[in-house]
């Protein structure tokens, strides 16, 4: 699986805050203002667009100016890209941990079997 390793890592670095993980679901739903955005957080506005400024790094958030105002919208594609690479890694984990269950289960029957004939 080929991936952009320093996008990927962008994205999983501004997912890791649950600030930004809160504004992308405001945004999954509709565009904002930064003041919008602002609203609910306990934070400065300020501090909302440095949030923001990590997003837009990341690729998950476009800003456009309309007059003074920035509208802040979700960019889904960096997201189907970091969930693509775990929906690899969790196939191919599961596909291991399948085949050691299986193999813990033919050593078990050996080991019944073995018990029944002594």
């Amino acid at each position: 699986m080929v991936t952009n390793a320093a996008s990927l890592d962008a994205v999983y670095s501004a997912l890791g805050d649950r600030t930004r993980r809160a504004i992308l679901t405001r945004l999954a739903a509709r565009e904002h203002t930064v003041g919008e955005l602002a609203e609910p957080f306990a934070v400065s506005r300020p501090a909302i667009s440095k949030h923001l400024r990590v997003l837009e790094r990341a690729g998950l958030v476009r800003r456009t100016r309309q007059g003074r105002r920035s509208r802040c919208r979700l960019e889904p594609k960096p997201l189907a890209a970091a969930a693509r690479w775990l929906e690899h890694h969790r196939r191919f984990w599961e596909d291991r941990l399948a085949r050691l269950d299986a193999f813990l289960q033919s050593q078990k029957r050996k080991e019944e079997e073995h018990a029944h004939d002594n």
